[in-house]
């Protein structure tokens, strides 16, 4: 996320402002600090290939699978929070690199994606089991509707960008997601191709509720 530095840290919240999402000049330089950056060590226990993941984390410098830029929305109700994910490409054996995912505190949140590079896809998925694979690729947006968990998901070969919006008062479940795992998973098959496959990790858990 790149902001004129005329701007840079002096947001107003109450009259508004202007940002600059524009991608062209890489995705750190000049960018604003990343509110989160995720390791694979971070994500200990989230890939279906436990020796894969141990491998890649040990023999393969742990690498960075996402992080995303926030500017710290006030959580008051009517306002709204966004900024921009980064979830890179990888794979840990034939699961793409992911984020981890989350439902929002209050359920009943929807949130928009919107793709400004690479390709993957969105995995939401509702606490009935209801879950839907949508496509990530530039130019399209993806709507996440209340009460469903979503997953970034790096499929191509460059890092997915995304921009996302949502209530600021939403706030963040990811202890459930941690704690059980989404019902399916998306994996490349044998076709080279992305496939929505059953979790054998899954854990029944109800989400956290405010």
């Amino acid at each position: 996320m790149h902001m004129p530095a005329n701007i840079a840290n002096n947001y107003d919240w109450l009259k508004g402002f202007t940002l600059d999402f524009s991608m062209s000049s890489g995705l750190s330089q000049g960018a604003a600090a990343p509110a989160t950056v995720r390791r694979l060590s971070q994500m200990a226990g989230m890939y279906t290939d436990s020796g894969a993941e141990e491998r890649a984390v040990r023999d393969g410098g742990d690498p960075v699978v996402y992080e995303f830029y926030e500017l710290g929305a006030p959580e008051s109700p009517g306002g709204l929070a966004f900024g921009t994910s980064i979830t890179y490409p990888g794979k840990v054996g034939a699961e793409y690199f992911m984020t981890k995912g989350h439902f929002h505190t209050i359920l009943e949140t929807a949130e928009v994606y919107y793709t400004l590079s690479g390709e993957g896809r969105m995995l939401t998925e509702s606490p009935e089991g209801d879950a839907v694979m949508h496509v990530l690729a530039p130019g399209t947006a993806v709507y996440v509707p209340e009460r469903y968990a979503h997953r970034s998901i790096n499929t191509g070969g460059t890092p997915l960008v995304t921009f996302y919006v949502f209530r600021a008062d939403a706030g963040h479940d990811y202890g459930t997601i941690e704690s059980k795992g989404f019902r399916k998973l998306v994996l490349e098959g044998a076709d080279g191709l992305p496939h929505l496959v059953d979790n054998p990790k899954w854990k029944s858990v109800i989400p956290r509720q405010q």
